[in-house]
């Protein structure tokens, strides 16, 4: 009986079609082992991502314009349709369309756009890129030659490089730790769906909300739960969260999704990782734990740097909670509301500035302090954190030496500036509109549209009638957010903000070249 033989590259002509095939995948196996590796080591690149979201935009785009409407009256723009699929990649929920206006293969395509658009998500797929290029790397040579394992089962088969000793332990451990975001990823959204759907099958008057808006419980559950954990805030409701103000019961199971899917996901990472470290005693886990900066994953923090963010996501909650507690407890956007809601109300208010974006209360009167509150809260980062960096323990080494600044380095704004830069070419485009209808078109509401694009969170002011001048000009009031009555420019520019805001992790340092002293 002939034993399996592969001569290098070379398939022999008297072996069963079978073998030849598995010598032919196992010769192709180093080319693809090495593409991988080459895309592994671009993909956490600014040019890679933007392709992967402009992309899926354009994708998203194409699938929502085959699908129909739920109205065959009403037939969204090109220019909208497109401004949707941007905001559900990039998990901003900025809004030109009003959501009921979406058929159920429409909300099912925005689903996944906020699925394949999340940060858990793009970050795991890095971190699945990541483990060849600990397999390439990572490997002993002796006498110049790498070293290598055989099959015992595939003899005269040419052998594989075999990563050992430290190289074994961090493939190993990049491995496990791409199955354990994979884990996560599920077991969130597999839990928070079906305990939404209870609730909602349990609570009459909760289902009869969804009744009325013609949504099935099961569609809203498995988008709410997607929407929330990827921090997007899309509701497939006109009224967003509003409808829902009386029911803290599904505030209390919507919160948690929202801290675990953003300012939360490193500190619980690192619990999940300890946990399984103490269960299973592998030593891929305690590498993960003590070697945090060397996984290279961006949510992996060492402990302290988990302490610290979460104890800064909790105080700027509790500071926002307090302010809308003593600042909004009487004013009509809480009105009708109990005590009990109130506080429900305005915690979820608190964590949802923080970057999911739905909203319980009318932001369009809610006090201009406040307003301001949650503009600051919303450009800020995920990660924002107060560190009392000693000795620089906390950062890597690449982050603790002095960099060498580029040219391109050194041009570059900071962040602020470019907002700046935004906001007054969307003043310019909408100069007619500040002229003619001051009062809905002014700069601080323009402002806080920005920042909410940029920081990818979804509050609007919204645009209302009552506060059109010109009485002779018709007005319709619409549920959909300020950007909707903006013009075809100041929409692309805004899509440019979106797709800034979800990059911006790239220029975090921008500025840093430049001096006021």
């Amino acid at each position: 009986m002939k034993k399996l033989s592969c001569f290098g590259n070379r398939l022999e002509p008297n072996l069963p079609s079978i073998q030849n095939l598995s010598c032919l995948l196992h010769s192709c196996h180093p080319v693809a082992s090495s593409l991988l590796r080459k895309l592994s080591r671009r993909a956490n690149s600014f040019w890679t991502q933007l392709a992967y979201f402009v992309l899926v935009s354009a994708v998203g785009y194409w699938a929502l314009k085959l699908c129909e409407p739920k109205s065959s009256s009403y037939k969204p723009r090109d220019l909208d349709v497109f401004f949707t699929s941007v905001s559900a990649t990039t998990v901003s929920s900025m809004s030109t369309v009003e959501m009921e206006a979406f058929s159920h293969s429409q909300l099912v395509i925005m689903t996944l756009l906020m699925l394949f658009g999340g940060e858990i998500f793009t970050s795991m797929v890095g971190l699945h890129l990541s483990r060849y290029r600990f397999a390439g790397r990572d490997h002993h040579k002796v006498n110049g030659a790498d070293t290598f394992k055989s099959d015992p089962e595939m003899k005269g088969t040419p052998l594989k490089p075999a990563p050992c000793g430290d190289g074994l332990v961090k493939y190993r451990a990049a491995k496990y730790l791409s199955y354990v975001v994979l884990g996560y990823l599920i077991i969130v959204h597999a839990g928070g769906s079906t305990l939404l759907f209870v609730y909602i099958s349990l609570v009459p008057t909760a289902k009869k909300v969804l009744w009325d808006k013609g949504l099935a419980v099961q569609m809203f559950s498995v988008f709410m739960t997607v929407s929330t954990f990827a921090n997007c805030g899309f509701v497939p409701m006109n009224e967003n969260m509003l409808a829902f103000k009386h029911h803290p019961g599904l505030l209390w199971l919507l919160l948690p999704q929202v801290l675990l899917g953003n300012t939360l996901y490193p500190p619980c990472l690192r619990v999940v990782l300890w946990l399984l470290e103490r269960v299973t005693g592998r030593a891929e886990f305690d590498y993960m734990l003590r070697n945090s900066w060397e996984m290279g994953y961006a949510h992996l923090l060492p402990g302290f740097h988990c302490l610290c963010l979460a104890s800064t996501v909790w105080k700027f909650v509790l500071v926002q909670f307090v302010a809308l507690c003593c600042m909004e407890w009487g004013s009509p956007s809480v009105e009708g509301l109990s005590p009990y809601e109130k506080l429900v109300g305005a915690l979820f208010e608190a964590v949802n500035t923080r970057h999911a974006g739905e909203s319980v209360f009318d932001l369009s009167i809610i006090s201009p302090a406040i307003l301001v509150l949650f503009v600051l809260m919303m450009y800020l980062p995920s990660h924002t954190s107060f560190l009392p960096v000693r000795n620089g323990e906390t950062a890597p080494k690449t982050q603790r030496d002095e960099p060498r600044r580029g040219l391109l380095t050194c041009l570059m704004f900071s962040q602020l500036s470019y907002l700046v830069i935004f906001i007054i070419l969307i003043c310019i485009t909408e100069r007619e509109n500040l002229k003619n209808d001051p009062l809905n078109f002014n700069v601080l509401n323009i402002t806080i549209e920005t920042i909410s694009a940029y920081g990818n969170v979804g509050f609007s002011i919204g645009y209302s009638c009552k506060k059109w001048l010109n009485t002779d000009s018709p007005c319709r009031d619409a549920a959909y957010g300020f950007v909707g009555k903006w013009s075809n420019k100041g929409k692309f520019i805004l899509i440019i903000v979106m797709f800034f805001g979800r990059l911006k992790k790239f220029n975090m340092k921008g500025g840093t070249a430049w001096s006021l002293s």
